[in-house]
């Protein structure tokens, strides 16, 4: 039975296995954790607990802890070298405290901290699946944030919205709570007047990006709402529902689920995955390699299911490896999908436009049957 509305993520049997992200401007406030509110919530995650469902968290809140224990400024934004020393002493103060407040309800807290790199790479986020599935299995609590100590800026999420996505992928569960400082997404800006929250969206469109902001209220947290509009289209690729709610409220994941005060982001496939789960991997992907940009006959042909050829290509764009994941244009810039190259970049540059049967004498040996063979590509 898929998800068909909020209140869906409190059933167990429409949502066995829920993601719930909580932001850092929920958690922490410039004196510290709030810990009453944390209290209440992990009440909730003992009751989703309690009616059969798995809980993963997903926690903000060690770089504003630990600037907090530092004495730095700026929310310990200020520099990477802030942030980082910020994060090192934070995750300790913020992994104890869910340890302590869920073992308050005989539940076992289990830290997991991930880079992106952890989640890009495909052996490693089949080794990240294999530790959540066990812990599950065991009935632990994963709680899971950025390895912020060592991420530079170059090899990092950035926000825990789309990491959310990423590991509900990684645990192959049936939905995302993002507990956050808004109600949900709003067709303008919600301090206009006449903004109108919307309960429901069935795919993240150009028009719904357009009504969204990139800025985070709080100051103390990374992502604001275009962050999880990103993190519903990874989730979506994997059939996943996403939810956005407001948390700052007492037990915010009953007002969500029992008053429908929220925004649903449903997959455009309600009937089941939208993609296999390497596709799904694939498609989510925040680093890719490069890319390669087609004419109109390649983008219709790979509408219809077909793979990319080296005759419907036209530019080529980056320093890839064969086998690297990268991203497939039209003429205006639009990324059609995503894909893994059977060629690197100079080879692809060198057959721009070729038919395969001049590719041998182009390239010296006997070509490859496409450029992104349709098995190793998802449309986006």
């Amino acid at each position: 039975m898929p998800i068909a509305r909020l209140s869906d993520l409190a059933d167990k049997t429409a949502c066995p296995r829920l993601v719930v992200k909580v932001g850092s401007s929920l958690l922490v406030t410039r004196e510290g954790p709030r810990r009453a509110w944390l209290e209440g919530l992990v009440a909730e995650i003992a009751a989703a607990k309690a009616r059969g469902q798995d809980v993963i968290v997903v926690s903000s809140g060690a770089i504003a802890l630990g600037a907090t224990t530092l004495g730095l400024d700026k929310g310990g934004r200020g520099s990477l070298a802030d942030a980082q020393a910020a994060a090192a002493v934070g995750q300790i103060a913020l992994s104890g405290l869910w340890a302590e407040l869920l073992g308050r309800h005989g539940l076992t807290a289990a830290q997991l901290l991930l880079t992106l790199e952890d989640l890009e790479d495909r052996r490693r986020y089949l080794n990240a699946t294999a530790t959540l599935t066990r812990l599950l299995d065991a009935g632990a609590v994963p709680v899971i944030n950025e390895n912020d100590s060592v991420a530079t800026q170059e090899i990092r999420f950035g926000d825990n919205d789309r990491l959310a996505s990423r590991v509900a992928q990684a645990a192959r569960a049936d939905a995302v709570l993002l507990l956050s400082d808004v109600d949900g997404l709003y067709d303008r800006n919600p301090k206009e007047a006449g903004a109108k929250l919307l309960p429901e969206v069935h795919g993240v469109t150009a028009e719904i990006h357009a009504m969204a902001s990139g800025d985070s209220s709080s100051g103390l947290g990374s992502g604001g709402m275009t962050s999880k509009l990103q993190a519903a289209e990874i989730a979506g690729l994997a059939g996943i529902a996403l939810a956005i709610a407001n948390g700052i409220h007492e037990a915010p994941i009953a007002r969500a689920t029992d008053e429908g005060i929220g925004t649903l982001f449903l997959p455009k496939d309600v009937r089941g995955r939208k993609a296999g789960a390497r596709k799904a991997w694939l498609g989510g992907r925040l680093r890719l390699r490069g890319a390669l940009t087609v004419d109109a006959g390649a983008a219709g042909a790979l509408a219809k299911g077909s793979s990319l050829l080296a005759k419907g290509v036209t530019e080529v764009e980056g320093l890839f490896q064969r086998g690297d994941a990268i991203a497939i244009r039209d003429g205006e810039g639009r990324i059609l999908a995503h894909g893994l190259s059977e060629y690197d970049a100079v080879e692809c540059a060198r057959l721009i436009g070729t038919h395969s049967s001049e590719q041998a004498d182009i390239l010296g040996y006997a070509p490859r049957s496409a450029v992104v063979h349709r098995d190793q590509l998802i449309l986006l």
